[in-house]
């Protein structure tokens, strides 16, 4: 049985799979039958204990559903398997068996109390279905659950009696991740499924769900990937012995039974690796034909340039797109690169000259501040030697104070930073604390030069504190990991860094095949860029 992590997936054969789950308190379970878009179309696709059985799926038991995958609506693009208790669900096990075979076991403990969870997903993929371990709590329980899937109308009367109450005052509880994956070099949440995009004009996908569907889509194409290189290692290992076999012998080594023997190693390794590109190939399609839905219904935080979220008013978003992965020798796929705002890591553009990535500075800008449009905007940038210039007139609106051109004005705004938020910090410890009103967004360019050694441990301040206040912070300068100065090293280790030098590698986080990075640049005709930072 398959011990499964936060995000994996496993291949099904098609067959009937039941789920089961199991915990400390009494559990009961339920089922989504969902579109592409992770919505129910009808109340034949919301199985409860009051109505317990639709086409291809049943309620069981109190613990259990079954599922016969070929008898699931065709154009259902997924099965959401949820759990729930009144009273939080506590730390529990989803089991999967397949045929009466066990397949997957999944462990979720829940940080928040979370009364709701979607455990496991079934989900197509190309002419089958795969598993995914989802871990997705509601702390709003499972009316909120199904609210968010489309199904709170087909509710039976007394559901809300299963829900665990928000907290007074504030609406819906959102919900909370149960479990988080591991990002090419960060830690990225796992929200929940995306919700409610429908077709291109349709409303942008909700907060905590862009990113989420983005990062699915990038582990299917690694794991794709990695199933090709296994391949291609493995056909270039077996011609190597079938070609040293064929010429082990001196008195043969150059006879025609030898050249025919040479010819077949070669037809076999031709025929393997073809095989393996021709599926490789298939799940390029499948995962482009994906982005390309995905990207009509991305928040603009999220979606390329030409997406038509960026002419629509901002909504807000759970990431931000850096760039697209790719690799050449792989095919043409190209994957979006994104990460979680407020960013939990600081970026750092690495490089020399903070003129030569003005542009990808100013993408990050751009998105940062379509990211959050209910909170106030307000930019800090220290730019000693004038690299963005020609943002900062576009820029102004949000900009308080002006750019930090002179190294004597950094070290005074980076204390006001550190404390407003040690301020926050005992108003949170005292228990008085509040959202932050402002998303505030520091770029600290040309670092270390200029800097005052005080700064680095200011940057550090800010790196441990800075989201009590909605700080996102982004560094520009050289990779100083292996600085002499121990605070500006602590910090450059604690930072996601994106390397500006073609041909430098980032590693899938789940199967650690290379990838190369082209990160966005901000387009640079007028219109575009008005296009772009409209909302500023």
């Amino acid at each position: 049985m398959k011990q499964l992590q936060s995000g994996q997936n496993i291949p099904l054969a098609g067959g009937v799979v039941r789920f089961e789950v199991d915990a400390a308190v009494p559990l009961g379970v339920s089922a989504l039958v969902v579109a592409a878009d992770l919505r129910v179309g009808s109340e034949d696709d919301v199985l409860l204990a009051e109505r317990p059985a639709g086409p291809g799926v049943r309620i069981e038991s109190a613990a259990a559903v079954v599922v016969t995958l070929e008898q699931v609506r065709s154009d259902a693009q997924a099965v959401l398997l949820v759990a729930s208790a009144p009273s939080g669900t506590g730390v529990l096990t989803a089991s999967l068996s397949e045929n009466d075979i066990p397949a997957a076991q999944f462990v979720i403990a829940p940080q928040a109390g979370e009364s709701a969870l979607i455990c496991l997903e079934l989900y197509r993929r190309g002419g089958g279905w795969k598993l995914r371990a989802v871990g997705q709590g509601y702390a709003g329980g499972l009316m909120e659950l199904l609210r968010v899937h489309g199904a709170e109308a087909y509710a039976p009367p007394g559901a809300d009696s299963r829900a665990a109450s928000g907290v007074e005052g504030q609406g819906p509880a959102a919900p909370v991740a149960a479990g988080a994956t591991t990002v090419v070099d960060a830690t990225v949440p796992v929200p929940g499924p995306p919700a409610a995009p429908g077709p291109a004009e349709a409303q942008p996908l909700e907060v905590g769900h862009g990113l989420e569907r983005l990062w699915m889509i990038f582990e299917d194409a690694a794991r794709s990937a990695a199933a090709l290189e296994s391949a291609r290692g493995y056909a270039t290992e077996r011609l190597d012995q079938e070609l040293s076999a064929a010429v082990s012998d001196p008195a043969t080594r150059n006879s025609p039974a030898a050249d025919a023997a040479r010819a077949a190693a070669q037809r076999r390794y031709d025929e393997l690796t073809a095989t393996a590109e021709a599926g490789h190939q298939r799940d390029c399609i499948q995962l482009q034909r994906e982005l390309a839905e995905a990207e009509s219904v991305l928040p603009a935080s999220l979606a390329s340039w030409r997406s038509p979220a960026w002419d629509r008013p901002a909504t807000a978003s759970d990431g931000i797109r850096l760039g697209e992965l790719y690799a050449l020798d792989r095919g043409g796929l190209r994957v979006p690169y994104c990460v979680p705002v407020p960013l939990n890591r600081p970026l750092w553009v690495d490089t020399e000259s903070s003129a030569a990535v003005a542009p990808v500075v100013g993408a990050l800008l751009a998105r940062l501040l379509r990211a959050a449009p209910g909170r106030r905007p307000v930019v800090d940038i220290v730019d000693l030697t004038g690299a963005f210039a020609g943002l900062i007139g576009r820029l102004a609106p949000v900009m308080t104070e002006p750019p930090i051109t002179d190294h004597s004005g950094i070290s005074p705004r980076l204390q006001r930073l550190v404390d407003a938020a040690e301020l926050a910090e005992m108003a949170f410890n005292s228990g008085q604390g509040a959202p932050p009103a402002e998303h505030r967004i520091l770029v600290a360019a040309d670092f270390p030069h200029g800097y005052q050694a005080a700064d680095a441990q200011r940057l550090v301040a800010l790196l441990a504190r800075g989201d009590l206040i909605g700080l996102s912070l982004v560094i520009v300068g050289a990779d100083e990991s292996d600085s002499s100065d121990g605070a500006v090293a602590a910090l450059s280790r604690s930072c996601r860094h994106l390397p500006t030098v073609s041909g430098t590698p980032l590693f899938d986080p789940w199967t650690g095949n290379a990838w190369q990075l082209d990160l966005d640049l901000l387009p640079q005709e007028p219109e575009q860029q008005a296009r772009i930072l409209r909302s500023v």
